[in-house]
């Protein structure tokens, strides 16, 4: 998980500058340290230092002489933890938590329920300590409160949950999106790129993939602008028309054209690999590829490929809609068009895909055995769009 990484990457960088050499009580609470992005800060002693985080919306600080360090890690519902469960288990996993033992108080941390508290031992990057963690929840997000110390005595431990009862939260102001209630249809539709929602760690049971947020709004037009060139209404009509029409299925039916008038159409296909190392200096990856690519063109014409260009049609309609550039309607009308479309040309889910990752392959140069990996793993998960029947009645339910 990318977050574990993270929280170990930071928590290294913290223990690594902590001398961990005993430490008497604790300081009194007199200087408010704040993540990067300030959606959260809390009370530390004057002298203690920021440490690097790892990310914009934790907070890591060290004690006087480095004897104590303590993380407060923020994870926003709806992005890179399921529930409080998953950030506890990453927790324990990439701290090297041993000894663990719940306490019956938590103390008090004004705005946060579900609390739950913990003494246990930390070790991490061959550091070892005595150390209290603290998770609870708001509204908005998922937290975990971590101290440690060489050693925690009772004194230290009311100190400890002073600190945690001046954590603040500043939560950025949601923008206003209404929720899309999920139909079969909309779940089908965005079936058609779950694999790639699940990599950008989007939900897919979702149209537009996540709550309203003015940050992901803002991360998703960066995207739009960087990835597409688009960058307002008319800028996505013109991309998204030109997806919806031709995609990379016209330059793919124009180049499979050009092989056959090379003479490839003549060539039997146990050859073909040696014919394009020869007359088109491929290397042998390539030229399997592209073996496959004109067998398959052979077969199903365009639609060797169409389904990559069909997912990403209605991809960008939903991310439209996310970021503000269509209502939902008018979004959800324009993918259902391609759906439609999309339906009549494939006999099922492993077809459509089949059609997708070679799609994926002919734009990227290199292989899909990752995405296909994805694939494979939806196909188990119980809310899975894959377990619609492919030819269920496409409608407007919205």
């Amino acid at each position: 998980m990318k977050r574990s990484r993270k929280i170990r990457a930071a928590m290294i960088v913290l223990f690594a500058a902590l001398a961990l050499g005993g430490c008497g009580k604790g300081d009194i609470p007199g200087k408010r340290f704040y993540s990067v992005d300030g959606s959260i800060s809390i009370m530390l002693a004057e002298d203690w230092q920021e440490r690097d985080a790892g990310t914009d919306n934790w907070i890591g600080a060290a004690g006087r002489n480095g004897q104590d360090g303590i993380m407060v890690l923020q994870s926003v519902k709806g992005r890179d933890f399921s529930g409080p469960e998953d950030m506890q288990e990453a927790v324990k996993t990439v701290c090297r938590v041993s000894e663990l033992e719940k306490l019956d108080g938590a103390g008090t941390v004004p705005g946060l329920t579900g609390l739950e508290a913990y003494r246990c031992k930390l070790d991490m990057g061959g550091v070892d300590g005595e150390g209290y963690i603290v998770y609870g929840e708001t509204d908005y997000a998922y937290y975990a409160i971590i101290y440690t110390a060489k050693k925690i005595d009772e004194d230290k431990m009311g100190h400890i949950q002073e600190i945690c009862a001046s954590l603040e939260e500043n939560a950025p102001e949601e923008a206003e999106r209404t929720v899309v209630e999920m139909t079969d249809t909309i779940l089908w539709m965005n079936g058609t790129h779950a694999v790639l929602t699940s990599l950008n760690g989007m939900e897919y049971t979702m149209f537009g993939g996540a709550p309203a947020d003015t940050e992901l709004i803002e991360m998703d037009k960066n995207m739009l602008s960087r990835q597409w060139g688009i960058t307002d209404r008319a800028s996505a009509e013109e991309k998204w028309d030109k997806l919806a029409s031709r995609g990379h299925r016209g330059a793919f039916v124009e180049e499979m054209e050009s092989l056959k008038a090379d003479g490839l159409g003549d060539v039997a296909e146990e050859e073909r690999e040696r014919f394009f190392r020869e007359h088109y200096e491929m290397d042998e990856t390539e030229a399997e590829r592209y073996a496959r690519f004109y067998k398959a063109y052979e077969e199903k014409g365009e639609d060797a490929i169409s389904a990559w260009d069909y997912s990403r049609a209605i991809m960008l309609m939903s991310s439209f809609y996310y970021v503000g550039y269509y209502e939902a309607e008018e979004a959800l009308d324009k993918s259902l068009e391609v759906a439609v479309l999309a339906q009549s040309k494939f006999d099922s889910w492993d077809d459509f895909t089949d059609s997708y990752m070679m799609g994926y392959e002919y734009w990227a140069g290199e292989g899909s055995d990752f995405r296909r990996m994805v694939y494979e793993m939806l196909l188990e998960e119980p809310d899975s769009p894959y377990h619609l029947d492919w030819n269920i009645k496409l409608q407007k339910s919205w």
